[in-house]
């Protein structure tokens, strides 16, 4: 039980001005007797209806490097934001997004790391309402003679600034002192990576959407016939029976369960979509059975919240709600899923939430959930509940005896524990392969390590040297999937000739055979929180001529063994002189010694991978 004192303390002390005032006339206005029976969440339901806020300023002495704050498409390290916008922590679908910009995109993950030369920090902001983050780092100067004497005296500093619209505060600093030490910190706060099944871990194949059951058999002989490794296939929105999750469109997938036993018989899977929307048809029985146990949002008034997705008019799951959680679930049973098959696997798409009519194109924040929450209090949370009921579905529905794949588009902190994500609607240009690399490395530093961006891009069409470079790029990250919109060009990869072909080909036999090295760094992530992929001042933190890159990376450290990756369209790289001298090149087998930057010819072959002992 919490003490009135403490709800004081909680009020006057951390809830900001404007907000302060509200908030005491409520909780003073109720005897004390009564109040001091009530616990920390019973008074955070009187601060939360309507509009308030909460924020708090720290001081990161001796620093004026940060990372994290996912998911932005911007550079690694975190800018500073005195004479811009601060960066924004809001899950929306954001369609084609800007690029080198502090907008919030899909996903959102309050955490940051500090780093300088001889320590690591973390604060982590544990508040899922819309916030805001502003960031100054105290070097401004380019004056060398001043910035040395701000070094040599420790003076360097970097203030955050957090700004939540409701909730409480609820901030945790983690001392470090290493990289590896936040890792395994941040993991035993939020949860550990989810040990993926080893199939995910190879080639996807996907694409909005394969036309019918024969499309599906023809794509998949097309990669038994050039040779080409894959072990998953999607099937997007189209599959479905007008958009009605959890059933099949009956001309163009009549036979559901004989196309996943075919795939098995290869020992290949299935994946298909699961929105958190669900289309408003009284006489569809899930739809019935959802809005009959109460299991969806309500608007302001106590009715069903309505609003417009791909089915149409729709209503959307209360997933903060457990009750609505275990149906969800439950809806993946071999039973319940019609046509379903122990090789089917889920994606979770559009759960932001994504609402067409919407403001910002998601829910409106005095929509209300289970409890009287509103919306605004868990905007945040709503994929990562989606997510997390998914994965217990099909974990259930083996019996616990096999693990479950689950990929999901919004994802909050402790999202890793259920599966995968990736970065969205991308756009098929050479920006967005170059930022897609400090994406997945800023996904990685904060949790989020099973990631990865449509290889190719999901917007627009690709020329074959784009194509191949992003393939190349793609393969060297964790989750490795080739995606398009549907009024993109058919994109398989032996479509754009014999050298493409065989180009894509080499790369992709390079990521089956790396799968054993993969595996083993998930294992290492599931147990100890350590990423596989990692960008270079986490593995030599006192070079600080690594902390501004995110073009070149590392993949792993096992037993002292590295992988060393440097991006395939820059045309020269830096070999680092920390504890190794010696790098080879994988391809050339050509030894480089550390310490210095090389010059390395690109070919369409080129696939510039070191590996150091």
């Amino acid at each position: 039980p919490c003490k009135n004192d403490t709800i004081r303390i909680l009020i006057d002390e951390l809830v900001p001005i404007k907000a302060r005032y509200r908030v005491k006339d409520v909780i003073t206005a109720e005897p004390q007797s009564e109040r001091k029976k009530k616990g920390v969440q019973d008074v955070i339901k009187y601060i939360s209806p309507g509009p308030s806020s909460v924020g708090a300023d720290l001081r990161l002495h001796g620093f004026s490097h940060v990372f994290g704050l996912p998911e932005h498409a911007d550079r690694l390290q975190l800018r500073d934001t005195r004479d811009d916008e601060p960066y924004r922590l809001y899950n929306l679908d954001v369609f084609a997004y800007a690029l080198n910009s502090p907008f919030g995109l899909y996903g959102s993950v309050p955490f940051v790391l500090a780093h300088s030369s001889n320590r690591t920090l973390g604060a982590f902001w544990l508040n899922a309402s819309e916030t805001f983050v502003n960031i100054h780092y105290s070097i401004t100067s380019t004056d060398k003679v001043i910035c040395f004497y701000i070094y040599m005296f420790n003076i360097p500093h970097t203030d955050l600034h957090w700004l939540s619209e409701s909730g409480v505060i609820d901030c945790r600093i983690l001392l470090g002192p290493q990289p590896k030490h936040i890792f395994s910190q941040y993991a035993q706060l939020t949860g550990y990576q989810s040990l993926p099944p080893l199939f995910a871990l190879g080639y996807h194949q996907c694409r909005w959407n394969y036309d019918d059951e024969a499309d599906v058999k023809y794509v998949d002989a097309g990669f038994d016939l050039h040779n080409i490794p894959y072990d998953v296939i999607w099937l997007d929105i189209e599959h479905t029976d007008g958009k009605r999750y959890f059933t099949w469109d009956p001309v163009h997938f009549p036979k559901p369960i004989e196309l996943q036993r075919h795939l098995q018989r290869k020992k290949r899977k299935l994946v298909v979509i699961s929105d958190p929307h669900i289309k408003l048809d009284p006489d569809w029985p899930l739809f019935h059975e959802a809005l009959g146990s109460g299991h969806f949002v309500k608007d302001r008034g106590g009715q069903i919240f309505k609003g417009s997705c791909w089915p149409g008019e729709s209503c959307y799951l209360d997933f903060s709600n457990p009750a609505t959680r275990a149906w969800y679930s439950r809806c993946f049973s071999l039973n319940n899923f019609q046509g379903s098959t122990s090789s089917l696997f889920v994606w979770n798409d559009m759960n932001e939430p994504s609402v067409f009519d919407g403001p910002e194109q998601t829910m409106p924040k005095d929509a209300v959930h289970s409890g009287g929450w509103e919306h605004r209090d868990l905007h945040n949370l709503y994929g990562f509940y989606q997510q997390m009921a998914t994965a217990e579905g099909l974990l259930t529905r083996s019996g616990g005896q096999h693990r479950p794949f689950v990929l999901s588009r919004s994802f909050f902190a402790g999202s890793q524990r259920f599966g995968a994500i990736w970065t969205g609607d991308n756009v098929a240009t050479w920006d967005y392969l170059k930022i897609s690399i400090p994406m997945v490395l800023s996904l990685s530093v904060a949790g989020i390590t099973f990631c990865g961006a449509d290889v190719g891009g999901f917007v627009q069409d690709p020329d074959p040297e784009l194509l191949v470079r992003w393939y190349q790029a793609g393969a060297l990250t964790p989750f490795f999937r080739g995606h398009s919109a549907k009024e993109t060009n058919r994109r398989e990869p032996w479509l754009f000739g014999e050298e493409v072909t065989a180009a894509v080909r080499n790369t992709i036999q390079q990521r089956y055979q790396l799968l054993p090295y993969w595996y083993t760094l998930f294992y290492w992530a599931h147990t100890m929180g350590q990423p596989p992929l990692r960008p270079l001042w986490v593995e030599f933190p006192a070079e600080e001529d690594t902390f501004t890159m995110d073009n070149e990376y590392m993949i792993g450290n096992l037993k002292g063994k590295y992988i060393y990756v440097l991006i395939i369209f820059l045309l020269f790289g830096y070999i680092i002189n920390y504890n190794f001298q010696i790098w080879y090149d994988v391809q050339s087998l050509k030894v480089h010694k550390g310490g210095r930057t090389v010059i390395l010819p690109v070919t369409m072959d080129t696939v510039c991978i070191f590996i150091v002992h």
